[in-house]
Parts: C-alpha cells; sequence; structure tokens
C-alpha cells in the first residue's frame, strides 16, 4: 500500500513535468509549421487552438473509460505520447519534403493526436487519485496548480534555453525524454507500491518507448539534414536554427553558386547578387553623396561591402538583429569572400540593455591593391564601422539626435509581423527623423509583379509620414522582377530627383552591373502598373501590407 502524501506529491510532479512539456510540443509543432508556412500569428493561433480542442474531446472521452487498471492506462498514455511528440517534427517535415501539396494531412495528424493524448492526463490523475482514496479535495489544487506551473517554467525554458541551443528536430526529443524519465520514476514507485497490474507489459513499454526516443535523438541530425536537403537543389554546406531565423547556405561548385536562404527563402546568389546590390545601394550613394550611412539590415555584408567602395564615408552603422547572421558572414568561408572581407575588422558587441552606446568605433583597413618597396601591400583606411545587434525599430528610438546623410533599408519580404513592423508608418516615421535634411533612403520592397499591391503598399507608407518617394525595379535571375523606393524628405520634387538620375554620368566607384543608363531605365513602369486596388498605408496595429503579401503575392507566374 502505499503513502497518500508521497502519492500525491509523485502525481503532482508527474503534472508538473506534463505541464511543462505539453505546452513546449505546443509551441514545437507550432513554430515548426511557421518555419514551412510562414505567418506566425496564424500558425501558433491555428495549432494551439486545434490542439485545445481535442484536449476538450478527450477529457469527454475518458469518461467513457472504465476504472480498471487507471494506472496501467496511465502509464501507457506517458509512453505512447512521448513517441508521438518525439517523432512528430521529423515525420511532418520528411511529409513536407516528400508530398508537400498533403503534407497538412500528415501535420494535423500529429497536431490533432497529440492534442488528445494532452487532454487524457489530468482527468486520469484525477481519477487515479479518487480511487487510491487520496483525499480529492486536497489534492485537486496541487494537481491543476503543478500543471500551470509546469507550464510556465517550459515556456521560460523554451524562450531563453531550448530554442536558442538547440534544433526544433531536437527539442521534441528533449522535452518527450525528459517527460519519459519522469514517469519511468513513476513506475519504479508504483512497482514498488505493487499498484501496476500489468507489471511486464508496463515494463517493456516504456524500456521500448526508452530505445525508440534514444536511437532517435542520436539520430536526428543526420535525418534533419537528409531531409532538409530535399528541399534544395545544390549541396547544403552550412545549416543552422538561431533564436531568430533558420539559415541555409548551398553551394554548387559546377555553377560556382552560392545561396543564403533564410527560413527557407532565397535570401540571395552568389550568381546575381552584385545586380541586387548595385540597385540597393548605388543609386542613393550618388544621390545623398554621403559622410555618414546607416545600413538596417544587411547583415551578410554584401550591401556593406558596396558602401565601402566610397572614400568620402567617414561613418557606417550596420544594425541587425541576428548575431549569428553577421557571425557567420565573418567568419564563413563563402559569405566572407562574397562580401569581401566587410566584418574583417570591425568592432562587434550586442547592444547593452539600457541604451545605444558607444561600442567602441574602430577605422577599418582593407588591401589598397597597391605595394610598397618592400613588396608588401598597402593597407588603405577607409569608414569607421559600428555593428549593432538589435532590433531596428529600438535602435532608431534609442540613437538620441543622431542623423545619417544616407541610410539603406535591406529587411526580408513581409511575411511574418515581426518584419512587418519594419515596415509600417510607424517605424517609418522613425527613420525620417534619424535622416538628415538633404539625405535619402533606399528601401527593398519585393517585387512591383509577383506582389504588386505589396510592394506599392510600401511606397504609399513612405509618403503617409512625408517623405518623396520614386520606385525603380530591375530583373534579377533568381527573383525574377525586383523592385526598389529611393526617398527623401526635403522640399525637392520628384521630376528634380529624377532629373538629377538623369544627368549622372558615371558612378564615382566601379560597379559590377549598374550603368547610369539601368538606373534611368529600371525608373520605367507600364500603364496601371503603379495603381493600386487596396491603398493600403501599413500601420502596427493594421498590418495590411503583411495580409498583402502573403495573400495575393506570387499568384502569377
Amino acid at each position: 500500500m502505499t503513502r497518500p502524501r508521497y502519492f500525491s506529491a509523485l502525481l503532482a510532479f508527474c503534472m508538473f513535468s506534463t505541464g511543462a512539456s505539453g505546452l513546449v510540443n505546443q509551441y514545437v509543432l507550432a513554430t515548426l509549421t511557421t518555419y514551412i508556412l510562414g505567418n506566425s500569428i496564424e500558425q501558433f493561433s491555428i495549432v494551439i487552438a486545434s490542439m485545445m480542442l481535442m484536449m476538450g474531446v478527450s477529457a469527454i472521452v475518458q469518461t467513457k473509460m472504465s476504472d480498471k487498471y487507471l494506472i496501467d492506462k496511465f502509464i501507457t498514455l506517458e509512453a505512447t505520447m512521448a513517441i508521438f511528440c518525439a517523432f512528430a517534427p521529423l515525420a511532418i517535415y520528411w511529409a513536407y519534403a516528400s508530398f508537400t501539396d498533403h503534407f497538412l494531412l500528415i501535420h494535423y495528424f500529429f497536431v490533432l493526436t497529440i492534442g488528445f493524448l494532452i487532454g487524457f492526463e489530468i482527468p486520469l490523475v484525477m481519477r487515479i487519485i479518487e480511487q487510491n482514496k487520496v483525499s480529492l479535495k486536497t489534492n485537486l489544487s496541487l494537481v491543476y496548480a503543478m500543471d500551470y506551473i509546469g507550464a510556465f517554467v517550459g515556456a521560460i525554458l523554451w524562450v531563453k534555453f531550448l530554442l536558442k541551443n538547440y534544433p526544433i528536430t531536437e527539442i521534441s526529443f528533449i522535452v518527450a525524454g525528459f517527460n519519459l524519465l519522469i514517469a519511468f520514476i513513476t513506475v519504479i514507485y508504483l512497482l514498488r507500491s505493487k499498484l501496476i497490474k500489468h507489471v511486464w507489459f508496463s515494463l517493456i513499454l516504456m524500456i521500448s518507448a526508452t530505445i525508440l526516443l534514444s536511437v532517435g535523438y542520436w539520430k536526428n541530425q543526420a535525418l534533419s539534414h537528409l531531409l532538409e536537403q530535399k528541399f534544395y537543389d545544390d549541396p547544403i554546406v552550412y545549416s543552422h536554427t538561431t533564436k531568430y531565423q533558420h539559415l541555409v547556405i548551398t553551394e554548387n561548385k559546377q555553377l560556382n553558386d552560392v545561396r543564403l536562404y533564410i527560413n527557407g527563402n532565397t535570401q540571395f546568389s552568389s550568381l546575381d547578387e552584385e545586380r541586387y546590390h548595385d540597385l540597393l545601394v548605388h543609386p542613393v550613394m550618388s544621390l545623398a553623396e554621403p559622410k555618414s550611412v546607416l545600413i538596417l539590415g544587411g547583415g551578410d555584408g554584401l550591401a556593406l561591402r558596396e558602401v565601402l567602395k566610397y572614400k568620402e564615408v567617414s561613418s557606417i552603422t550596420l544594425v541587425d538583429l541576428d548575431p549569428q547572421m553577421v557571425n557567420l558572414a565573418t567568419n564563413n568561408k563563402q559569405l566572407s569572400q562574397l562580401n569581401k572581407y566587410a566584418f574583417s575588422d570591425a568592432r562587434i558587441k550586442i547592444l547593452p540593455a539600457d541604451g545605444v552606446s558607444d561600442i567602441g568605433v574602430r577605422s577599418l583597413e582593407l588591401n589598397s591593391g597597391e605595394f610598397d618597396k618592400d613588396g608588401s601591400e598597402i593597407l588603405e583606411r577607409v569608414a569607421s564601422i559600428n555593428v549593432y545587434n538589435l532590433d531596428a525599430d529600438n535602435f532608431l528610438k534609442r540613437t538620441g539626435e543622431q542623423k545619417w546623410d544616407a541610410i539603406i533599408i535591406d529587411f526580408p519580404d513581409p511575411s511574418s509581423i515581426e518584419i512587418n513592423k519594419l515596415y509600417t508608418k510607424e517605424f517609418y516615421y522613425q527613420v525620417k527623423k534619424r535622416l538628415s535634411e538633404y539625405g535619402f533612403i533606399a528601401v527593398q520592397s519585393t517585387s512591383p509583379y509577383h506582389a504588386k499591391e505589396a510592394f506599392l503598399s510600401i511606397g504609399l507608407t513612405l509618403k503617409s509620414v512625408g517623405f518623396n518617394q520614386i520606385p525603380y525595379r530591375q530583373y534579377i535571375p533568381s527573383f525574377g522582377d525586383w523592385g526598389f523606393h529611393l526617398a527623401w524628405k526635403n522640399s525637392k520634387s520628384r521630376q528634380d530627383i529624377k532629373d538629377r538620375i538623369r544627368k549622372i554620368q558615371a558612378f564615382a566607384v566601379t560597379t559590377t552591373f549598374i550603368t547610369p543608363e539601368v538606373l534611368v531605365a529600371s525608373l520605367a513602369f507600364g500603364k496601371s502598373e503603379l495603381e493600386s486596388k487596396s491603398k493600403c498605408i501599413n500601420r502596427l496595429m493594421s498590418p495590411c501590407l503583411m495580409n498583402q503579401y502573403l495573400d495575393y503575392s506570387w499568384q502569377v507566374d
């Protein structure tokens, strides 16, 4: 016979464990869906709501179960749930890689099944407590409290530790393994108390689950890499999930094509990235003739590479949220060669929590191509560089009265609410405050053909805060027809700036693709191409740009 106090404490600890693992498992499935489909708000809402629905269904279904062998049923439940939760991400990933059009069937099979299993836990524990003559009145609050406290602890561990240090496919095995360990401890205690009826069945089930999870954990990285490769035409040479995004680099050595993907979306191809960065950087640099430049985004260092060509620039500030992206661009062989070692001597520090402070501006010296008498190559002193790793919106709000002559905005497309914030009226208002009186900004603006309404929304949003703006475009083979915006805040008209562009005889630096003629041609749009049906001005509390991008973009090939 078991002692009621110890028995209640053990079950309470089980509920703490299941509360923590249950919530993390919901986060794992929702995050995985976000990685695949995008739109984090929608995916988290649907996945967690679906699991909550099944938890309610299972709470009703369990009332139809007999009271026989409740502890045996609880052990079976925990072992089964550990297996499902551990292997769900790999199975969903396999389904997406193998039959993309129907992978949601597999995805929601796991979402609904795991939600159903989680819903059994609390009712089953309450029935076990009641069956073993332990006071239900005094233990009801304990069971629920430990479940909720466990969920809180699980959420903190998810945000502060798990997501930062492990890929999704590994987190699922860690969490399931922890939950199975607690179940194992419970089984040992219950065996000693002779409360398990089918001893050998329970032991075999627990040992089998442990073996499956151990093998799965051991093989999960190899399996993940094998599955991930199915999504890319060229061999993967780097794959890593940071706190903020999933980074993949592929390389086709025959074509000399290096590609960076962020969350599965093409960031650039080395075959044509110079076209993109020429169009993003050189028009604004030619018009602004800046001494100081702010780059928002651009953690790959490719925009920085182009800015560093301008000797008159004395100060460059680059802001990218993800320190791992900057670290990759600094230390990865393929990326550092592409960006011409742009970060090679820049001091990089994470912003202190109390605000933007001096992080030690340091001059950057690059090879000049000229040689001294002793045969050593002369180092040429160029702009001082500050690199900050924090959210661009927070950076702009913390910079006091500092202004820049040119601001280059190179964010990914607004496919999530986190990125959409950086295309809003509120954000552009902060940008306007940080732009010098006669300065210019350049904004990456997605495709004017494949995402017409999103492209036009960016221009309308810039205009809504008082910017004058000119859209322009260029064909980038990796992306297709791609768009940008030039914007300024002084009284110069659009025609004045277009006239200045047409008067450019040559760029002040060596470019790879862009010429004055190419820039002039990029200003041309056809009939109705600049006419918006939605008239969407993107706001923080009304993210119409993200909705336009997700719902209507890339419907035309």
